[in-house]
Formats: structure tokens, sequence, C-alpha cells
């Protein structure tokens, strides 16, 4: 039976926990989400590898008014692809590829692609892709892949493998599919990260989620963090909303995983504020867990948060509250205060999800911010977040 008690090293029973005077501004603008039809949020911010403050409020399920407590699972969407960025990372600093090596000498699916051409008179062709896709486009998302999961490849591959399509499964279908543009041109969201998992796997040995069970949620302790639930993780999973039509309207559904064994690494994975907090509290300092094991080495790191784009990439990456940041590999980072209006610090780096979980990483101010909440399409700009903790905590 699951050990509640060894849940998470930050957290205290909800009785315990009390916001200091410092965070009122922390607590009042959480509470203030929640006027704007949010179900529930929490934040926790660990400063130094001390938690300072960890707070929540609203109802995890509005139906049965359920307040939100710290066991809540809940699905991070596209903090997925720090996880699988940072396997990726384990792996090329082992020898297994490098960033610069074609994708197709370990997925040789991708060896003879096809990319859409616009040309000027407004026509599109098709054809053959003049260079290659490297590894380095899966972390820079720039393989020319769209996010489109209901193309015909997908589609059919689903209803080939009778519902049971795998991650490697999902990449040969991915495959078939022409690309936006020529690898390694222009940044453009896309499936990247998901083929991503794929190539895990294949260097790996193991299946994906298995890979990240043991050398990364397992060493740091997650034990709330993983694609599939147990049935008693299930009891503790919070409903899903979606703000739609000026409502809010109940969405169980995450159509990333599918419905099938495919392992979504950009957007498949479940945990919990407290558990996914371990895993961004080891990346501020250099790699080592709370528990003190290291996952990866520093200079990964820095390598992660180094921004990738080119002039020509940057361009795409253009969406209005990443002004002040670049791209690293599978992160945001930050590259201009002036332009982001952003108390962090240069080289601080994150991503955040479609329900509205964010994860904000500071090796500088060794800080570490975990915010979530479960509503797809609700308040999801985390900029006046950022700066109200940097503003609690007196950071320079």
């Amino acid at each position: 039976m699951e050990n509640v008690q060894q849940r998470c090293q930050w957290e205290k029973p909800m009785t315990q926990l009390s916001v200091p005077m410092r965070f009122q501004p922390l607590k009042e603008y959480i509470d203030r989400l929640l006027e704007s039809q949010l179900p529930w949020a929490e934040v926790m911010v660990i400063d130094r590898k001390e938690k300072v403050c960890c707070y929540r409020n609203g109802y995890c399920d509005l139906e049965k008014t359920t307040p939100v407590d710290e066991s809540q699972i809940i699905n991070v969407f596209s903090m997925t692809k720090i996880l699988t960025c940072l396997a990726g990372l384990q792996l090329l600093e082992k020898g297994y590829f490098q960033l610069s090596d074609p994708l197709s000498t370990y997925l040789p699916e991708f060896e003879l692609m096809t990319a859409r051409v616009l040309h000027p008179d407004g026509q599109e062709e098709i054809q053959k892709a003049s260079q290659p896709i490297l590894v380095r486009d899966l972390f820079t998302m720039s393989a020319g892949f769209s996010y489109n999961l209901n193309s015909p490849a997908i589609v059919d591959a689903v209803k080939q493998t009778h519902g049971k399509l795998s991650t490697r499964q999902f990449a040969i279908a991915l495959a078939k599919e022409p690309l936006l543009f020529e690898p390694g041109t222009r940044w453009y969201y896309s499936l990247c990260h998901d083929v991503l998992g794929a190539l895990i796997e294949v260097v790996s040995g193991l299946r994906f989620g298995q890979y990240i069970q043991e050398h990364i949620t397992g060493p740091l302790g997650m034990i709330d963090t993983g694609f599939m639930l147990t049935a008693l993780q299930q009891t503790r999973l919070a409903p899903l909303y979606e703000f739609k039509q000026g409502r809010v309207v109940r969405n169980d559904v995450n159509g990333h995983r599918l419905r099938t064994e495919f392992e979504s690494g950009g957007a498949g994975l479940y945990s919990t504020v407290s558990d996914f907090a371990l895993l961004l509290d080891a990346m501020t300092h250099g790699g080592v867990g709370a528990n003190g094991t290291r996952i990866i080495s520093a200079a990964s790191l820095v390598l992660m948060r180094t921004d990738q784009l080119t002039d020509a990439m940057r361009s795409g990456f253009n969406w209005e509250h990443f002004a002040g940041y670049g791209y690293g590999l599978g992160v945001r980072t930050h590259i201009s205060q002036s332009v982001s209006g952003s108390r962090s610090s240069l080289g601080e780096f994150g991503w955040s999800g479609a329900a509205g979980a964010f994860g904000l990483v500071d090796p500088h101010q060794q800080l570490t911010v975990m915010y979530a909440q479960h509503l797809i399409g609700g308040p999801i700009d985390h900029r006046p977040l950022k700066n109200i903790v940097y503003g609690c905590l007196n950071k320079e």
C-alpha cells in the first residue's frame, strides 16, 4: 500500500501550512485568480533548498465541492517536455548520441522525409527534404513536425494497432507525414519531444516510461509521477476542467495520450505539485536532488538553458509571454530583462503546461517555483506570478 507519509519531503498537512506575511501578495494573487472562475490553484516556493511558502485554495472537484489538498494528482501536460529533454540529456552525456547526429541513425523511418514548400504564387508543393532531421532538432522544436495528432498517418496507426499504439509506433507513423518546413530552419511548437521519447527508447533499450522511472523519478523519490496511475493513485486524480464559451466545464480527457499505450514525451505525464517540485529543485541545484542523488551534471543543465535559437528560428518563437526569452534544449531561457520585464535572473528557465502548470528554475538565485491549476483555457500568463515571488523574497 502507498505510504502517504513518504509522499513528499517538502509537504506538510494543510492544517500546518501558513503563509508568512512576506508572501501575502502571493496569497492575494492566487485568491484573485480564483475570482476569475479558476477552480483552484496551488503554488510552492523553494528558496535555497527550503520550502518557504506553499499555498493552495479552491475546489479540485467543483461538482463535489472538494477542497484541493496536497495529494492531488494532475495532468502536467507540456511540462512533461522538461523531463523528456532531461532524459535525453542524460543519454547525451553518456555518449549514446550527439546533437549533430542524423535522427535516422537511430530511427531509420526518418531518413527519407518530404517537406511542404510554399511558392511565391501561394501554391504548395511537397518535395524531398534537402537536409536531414538532426537529434538537435528534436530538442529545439525545429524538426519540421506539426502538432496535429489527428493527421491521417497517426489516426490510421491508432486504428491498425487497435488502440495499443506504442511510443515507437507513434514515431513510425509520424514519419509518414510531410514536414512543414526544412529541418533546422524554423522554431515551431510540435511533436518533437514525443519523437525524442521514441529515441530514448531505442538508444536505452528500455520503454520510455521505464527509463524515466529508473533514471529520474525513482532516484529523486517522485513516487506520484508517471504515465500510468495505480488504482489508488487514480482516486487522487483531480478532475480536469476547460474554460469554454465563458464557463468552466468538465473535460477529463488528455488527448495527447491518444487513448493508447503511447507514452507522450510532450504532454503525457501525471504528477503532483510537490513531486514535480523535486525535479525542478534538483535542476536548480546543478542536478542534485533534495535527497542528495545526482541525476545529471551541472554542465548538461547549462547546455539545456543556453539559448539555441538562430536568427531565422527566433521569428517563430514569438509568443507574447516569452518576450525576453530564448529557447534552449526544451526549455524557455531568460535572455533579456529589459524586454521581458521580469525580475528573474538571466538564465532562469523552465516551461508550462496546457492546463496551467508552470515551473521556474533559477540557479543563480537558488530559487524554484512550482505552480499548478487544472483548467485548460484559463488564466495562464505566469509573468505576474514570477514578479510577485521575487518581490516577496526581495530578490535582486
